[in-house]
């Protein structure tokens, strides 16, 4: 088993540095897997992100517990497998840990690899976002998390102490959380590390990755990320940098260039997607039912009058928002219903949209074939146009006659028309995103010197003390007050003028001219001049101390 696992050990170090950032999953050792290899994925991003290939090899199927919650007993012996492991890692392949470095990772689903059947099952509401970055932190091999779930993404993205069991640990998490089999996950996922993971953050921000180019909820939404995660334990420096950084480069987007001039959101296409199966002559007259006011949900009644529809009900839980809409579009009649009183909003609506966060369906096929038909003026049939994810419209309503169904990954057909126009305006955004993804890394990798910079600054500071203590007992307890204070001020001195040299040769941020490979050498060279490294690294001292906090 050790000569196994140091073979595999050895390919991943072999690999850690390799610049085209391959993705490759490690087989390895998991207790809570007997006898299972890992699955294997790769996914490709072309430069506009809109076109994705995957790539899969399945070797078997793998079934977890459902929900996160895992037996005492069960947990124990995981990690006690798992201490054991890093046992056998460390006398296989002592410097495993040495030379791999903490990775940004994102694992994650949109609507480019899976579809809303899966989707669904792995959003995560807004609320539960801090008790998730708790639960990914809690693992042995995540160090930061954050999480972006709309209605067209779930993206997991962390600072890992190692990629291939930070994967693992997270992949095997979604599946907990949402009973979806890991295989599963694995078929429609996509993975991406340190650079590839922060330029595809950027395009998402910057909405070159949205299902319509440009879009301006996107940026909304990675912001509600940095202020969710505002205190949480977990959402620290490397993740929060990463996602204002998006914040910057969304911004700087769509002020530079003109990706958002005719761009539509979510809501607009649902509006254009009805509106296009209804006969035209029916688009003022059609009885219009908005199930929630939220964001999408004001988008959606926006865009229905400015399109001329003047009768609007409103189904939602509390008025106060639906006042406000009212309070703002004076001009078109919108009527409030509470959420109990839905199904017989329904039978007097042509059509249906449906923007809540509810996690239960709304509209079954039991209860939507009890809805009387529609009138023929409008052709005929009633539509359901559901942009929630989760979803609030069974899909089997679809089966009922004269009734139709749409949600989200249905938009497509509305954007298709003008792809052309927002794949050159896209073109100009990654001029930009090219940029900021140099100045991020530079940032990043400036941080590799700080353990340094302090490990060197107490390296001199124990000396300065321990000597200057010497020197004090030497001079006798009756040393006046104020020659004292002048020794103490002559041994902080000549310390901070001989640290002065080095730490200049460990800035990176910009001050100086030097090259960052210049001052990751002249920090490899000081750890070895002054004997800085522990015997254990750094990323495995912090992968025992997770291992036994989580045995405890």
């Amino acid at each position: 088993m050790a000569a196994a696992l140091g073979f595999v050990t050895s390919l991943a170090v072999n690999n850690c540095n390799n610049s085209q950032q391959k993705l490759k999953m490690e087989f390895c050792n998991a207790s809570t897997i007997p006898d299972s290899p890992f699955l294997s994925s790769k996914t490709r991003f072309f430069n506009n992100n809109l076109e994705v290939k995957n790539v899969i090899s399945e070797t078997r199927s793998l079934t977890l517990n459902p929900r996160c919650k895992v037996a005492s007993g069960s947990a124990s012996k995981a990690m006690a497998s798992s201490l054991s492991a890093l046992e056998l890692l460390k006398t296989s392949a002592a410097d495993r840990y040495t030379k791999e470095t903490s990775s940004i990772v994102v694992v994650g689903l949109n609507f480019h690899t899976a579809p809303i059947e899966i989707r669904e099952k792995l959003s995560i509401p807004e609320a539960q976002w801090p008790q998730a970055i708790g639960e990914l932190c809690a693992l042995n091999h995540i160090e930061e998390a954050a999480v972006l779930s709309t209605c067209n993404r779930m993206e997991i993205y962390v600072v890992a102490l190692s990629q291939h069991r930070g994967v693992k640990e997270v992949t095997e998490w979604m599946s907990k959380i949402s009973d979806v089999p890991v295989p599963d996950i694995c078929r429609h996922r996509f993975l991406m590390y340190n650079k590839d993971a922060a330029q595809h953050l950027f395009e998402v921000s910057a909405g070159l990755n949205s299902l319509i180019v440009g879009e301006g909820q996107i940026l909304s939404q990675v912001k509600q990320v940095v202020k969710t995660g505002q205190g949480v334990p977990g959402f620290d420096r490397k993740i929060s940098g990463l996602f204002k950084h998006a914040i910057t480069v969304g911004k700087r987007v769509r002020t530079e260039t003109s990706i958002s001039t005719g761009s539509v959101s979510v809501s607009s296409a649902a509006v254009e997607l009805a509106l296009m199966k209804l006969p035209e002559s029916s688009h003022a007259t059609a009885r219009m039912l908005v199930v929630g006011a939220g964001k999408m949900g004001k988008l959606v009644i926006k865009h229905l009058a400015a399109k001329g529809c003047t009768k609007i009900v409103v189904a939602n839980r509390t008025q106060d928002k639906v006042a406000a809409i009212q309070e703002e579009l004076k001009d078109v009649e919108i009527a409030y219903k509470p959420l109990s009183e839905i199904l017989a909003c329904a039978a007097e609506a042509d059509v249906v949209f449906t923007s809540t966060a509810s996690e239960t369906v709304l509209f079954t096929k039991e209860r939507v074939q009890k809805l009387p038909p529609v009138s023929s003026e409008v052709g005929g049939r009633r539509l359901f146009v559901d942009i929630s994810v989760p979803r609030n419209v069974g899909s089997c309503v679809s089966d009922l006659e004269n009734t139709q169904v749409y949600n989200v990954d249905d938009l497509k057909e509305v954007v298709a028309s003008n792809k052309e126009d927002r794949l050159r305006k896209a073109m100009e955004a990654q001029v930009i995103i090219e940029d900021e993804v140099k100045e991020f890394e530079a940032w990043k990798d400036s941080l590799e010197t700080v353990p340094t910079i302090k490990k060197l600054r107490g390296y001199a500071e124990r000396i300065r003390a321990s000597e200057l203590e010497k020197c004090l007992s030497k001079m006798g307890d009756d040393l006046p007050k104020n020659q004292k204070k002048a020794v103490y001020d002559l041994s902080v001195g000549i310390v901070n003028k001989l640290l002065h040299g080095p730490m200049q040769h460990l800035r990176c941020d910009g001050s100086e001219n030097r090259s960052l490979s210049e001052i990751l050498e002249n920090m490899h060279a000081l750890n070895r001049i002054f004997n800085l490294d522990t015997e254990i690294s750094v990323l495995e001292q912090k992968i025992r101390a997770k291992i036994e906090q989580n045995q405890k």
